[in-house]
């Protein structure tokens, strides 16, 4: 019985190690805490708006929301704001991202409207520090170092706050070596059915790597356990992507921010 306790013992605090966020809390997220997160910008299909566009940020904007977005490397080293690797779903053609230069990329319309793929440094021109940023960094082909340099050489005079989170765990990584005064999140959900190296992720045992100052994970995975103890762990809870008022209220008891899309928040 005692060999027996002293194993669990061991095997707890060797998980709880590995899933320990970072013991230090970052001054910014007092602001992240409350912040409602335009997923995308504020965006709207039907009403012309795509996602990720410099439309959907104004709205956001005038609305008074943050904003999240995502970056990808082009294959001439420029930074673009766009969500999936491949090009396909929102402008109808083949490719990835990756394998398109800038001037390329910007002959493309996105989701049939007018709107262009915005560069970051188009994005941030915009945004004017009006209102926070969440930035989720896309890596493709082990492009971590070339991401993290391309996008810090382009943020490190923005003057707005911003904050950055990823899937993968080495964006974390340089962050917190390269960049310790920006706040760093580690996004994650429970991966079911995906593979072991997905679910260890989903366990957020990353966290070594990266040791986040908040944990972004899918919302209706609230009752996980490696993402409860990260929260009593003083990781910030972060959730995506609520899309009604519904999963809001079914949402807030568990988090302290809200990435959301398809509908307008009570504030």
């Amino acid at each position: 019985m005692l060999i027996a306790l002293v194993i669990f013992l061991v095997l707890a605090a060797v998980y709880l190690f590995l899933i320990c966020p970072s013991l230090s809390r970052h001054n910014d997220e007092k602001i992240l805490k409350g912040l409602f997160i335009a997923h995308r910008g504020l965006h709207n299909k039907d009403e012309g708006v795509p996602e990720n566009s410099m439309a959907a940020f104004g709205r956001a904007i005038d609305g008074g929301y943050a904003i999240e977005n995502d970056i990808h490397l082009t294959k001439d080293g420029e930074i673009v704001v766009f969500h999936d690797d491949t090009l396909d779903r929102v402008c109808g053609v083949e490719g990835k991202v990756e394998e398109k230069t800038l001037a390329e990329l910007k002959e493309l319309k996105l989701l049939g409207t007018n709107e262009q793929i915005p560069t970051l440094k188009e994005c941030l021109e915009l945004v004017d520090a009006r209102v926070p940023m969440l930035i989720e960094f896309k890596v493709v082909g082990g492009n971590t170092k070339a991401l993290c340099e391309k996008a810090n050489e382009i943020l490190k005079d923005y003057k707005g706050l911003y904050f950055v989170q990823s899937f993968y765990p080495g964006v974390l990584g340089w962050y917190k070596k390269n960049r310790p005064d920006i706040c760093r999140g580690q996004l994650s959900t429970a991966f079911k059915g995906e593979q072991f190296h997905k679910q260890l992720l989903g366990c957020l045992v990353s966290n070594v790597v990266a040791r986040p100052h908040f944990v972004s994970y899918e919302w209706k995975y609230y009752k996980k356990l490696s993402r409860r103890i990260t929260a009593l762990l003083g990781a910030t809870p972060v959730c995506w992507t609520l899309r009604s008022r519904e999963e809001l209220d079914s949402s807030e008891p568990h988090y302290k921010t809200y990435i959301f899309e398809n509908f307008i928040p009570n504030k």
